[in-house]
């Protein structure tokens, strides 16, 4: 009997594509990749805040999954496994940068991004006001934020990609939300977090 092959169009659920993939199937790869490479990439460059340096990771990312798919035991999802690797492989790369030390040249060349007062007036949209204000969490709350609001993911899921208890989980959404509308308020946006 012909066994089915995969394509594009094709409502294939992750964890048949993992299946498939273990078992070297290019085109699953493909498929996989097309359907949560954007995710992946915009979860990495929240860490990394370097577009070129995310790219590189999604390829790392991507490569595990090619090579370990013969390990994924099911017991999460698909994003989740995903956004897991790419947790750590983003996390290592920050760990990395901050162990080089910069030399006086490269310190000189840091180009100051900071807003001037001018822009700084400009800049009165609410979306703009809420994005400062999540660069302003801690990364512990920014994290949990970016994973229940941009990702989609449950607590339980939160817990599995960042490695703590559900119940930190929620501690640290509580005071995620209760930080952004603080700094909401002072930034003058008068609803806070729905």
């Amino acid at each position: 009997m012909h066994e089915p092959t995969v394509t594009a169009g094709q409502s294939t659920s992750d964890d048949d594509l993992i299946a498939r993939i273990a078992g070297g199937d290019r085109l699953a790869m493909q498929v996989l990749y097309g359907r949560h490479h954007v995710r992946v990439y915009r979860f990495v460059l929240r860490f990394v805040r370097n577009e070129a340096t995310a790219e590189d990771l999604i390829s790392e990312v991507f490569l595990d999954v090619w090579r370990q798919a013969n390990r994924f035991e099911g017991r999460s999802a698909v994003t989740t496994w995903l956004l897991s690797i790419a947790r750590f492989k983003a996390l290592s790369t920050l760990r990395r940068r901050s162990d080089e030390e910069l030399d006086d040249a490269q310190a000189e060349s840091i180009v100051d991004e900071s807003d001037d007062p001018e822009v700084a007036v400009q800049k009165k949209g609410k979306s703009d006001a809420l994005r400062r204000c999540l660069t302003a969490l801690s990364v512990e709350h920014r994290e949990v934020i970016d994973l229940v609001y941009y990702h989609e993911k449950s607590v339980e899921e939160v817990a599995a990609i960042v490695g703590i208890p559900e119940p930190t989980v929620k501690t640290r959404m509580f005071y995620a939300r209760k930080r952004l509308a603080e700094l909401l308020k002072a930034e003058g946006v008068d609803r806070g977090w729905p």
